[in-house]
């Protein structure tokens, strides 16, 4: 069979899948739209950031505070996670032997794949209580950022790595052939080939972060406050849903749905700007 048979072949069931995506993604924005439809039919979303706080019992929705804490949150474990993690995949693809290289990659798939719990409980047990003899209480800004960190270290760098493994050879090879060093070949030639992808990890890390409950909401303190400082503690958003849902009701049920449907957009948000960004540099690289 052709190349062009097949192709006409797959491409009705791979149509159909993409519009059943769609169409799940559409009715998950549509329930959540549904459900946070009585608070925010009642104050908009002026109501949660002209609120002077999140009392719900009283009707103040203010999620302002964690809505700022659960994005310090993200952007602090990303700027940790993303050069540990791209020099990861560095590693992989250029310095490590095959064996080495296989061992560590499965390694990342490994932690990838751990379950956030028991991060959090090595979180809650080992670095609370080492950050605590530094700086009480122990449950803060600083520990939810460097557990966050660790648990998206191995999204960044196998994304990386498959990023870096998709520069042409003919790429290298010709800047070999010109004298430059294996560094500058890094530098100079692969980042710059695989700055789409990596740029797309990173974002990826970045959904993956904000996304996160159950670490969040073991090792970072769960005070709905501004975060102030790195050793404070901080309630994010997921936390946040976690902890009151399951006594919610009426309008504190609907605000729950409408920091989900919050959450929803800036994920959303996150994969735009990854796929505009490949976009552009498709047309001008």
């Amino acid at each position: 069979m052709s190349r062009s048979n097949i192709d006409r072949l797959i491409e009705p069931p791979l149509r159909l899948a993409g519009f059943v995506c769609a169409a799940i993604l559409l009715l998950i924005l549509l329930f959540l739209m549904k459900e946070a439809a009585p608070v925010l039919s009642s104050g908009g979303w002026r109501l949660f950031v002209a609120d002077t706080g999140w009392y719900p019992m009283e009707g103040l929705f203010g999620i302002l505070p964690m809505l700022v804490a659960s994005l310090v949150v993200m952007l602090g474990a990303i700027v940790l996670a993303a050069p540990i993690g791209l020099g990861c995949a560095i590693f992989l693809q250029y310095y490590a032997p095959p064996v080495l290289a296989k061992a560590f990659r499965l390694l990342l798939s490994l932690l990838a794949g751990m379950p956030s719990v028991v991060l959090g409980l090595w979180g809650l047990t080992v670095l609370v209580p080492l950050i605590s003899g530094w700086q009480p209480p122990g449950t803060s800004l600083l520990t939810a950022i460097i557990v966050l960190a660790l648990m998206v270290v191995p999204t960044m760098a196998l994304a990386s790595a498959s990023a870096l493994s998709s520069v042409p050879d003919s790429l290298m090879n010709g800047a070999a052939a010109l004298g430059l060093t294996l560094r500058a070949r890094i530098c100079f030639i692969a980042l710059s080939a695989a700055r789409t992808g990596i740029r797309s990890a990173a974002l990826l890390s970045m959904a993956r972060a904000i996304g996160e409950t159950m670490v969040v909401l073991m090792v970072a303190g769960n005070v709905v406050q501004y975060p102030s400082g790195l050793f404070e503690p901080v309630r994010v958003l997921t936390a946040n849903i976690a902890l009151e849902m399951a006594y919610a009701t009426d309008l504190h049920r609907a605000g729950l749905f409408a920091s989900g449907l919050l959450l929803t957009l800036i994920v959303l948000a996150l994969a735009w700007m990854a796929a505009r960004s490949g976009r552009r540099d498709t047309q001008y690289g």
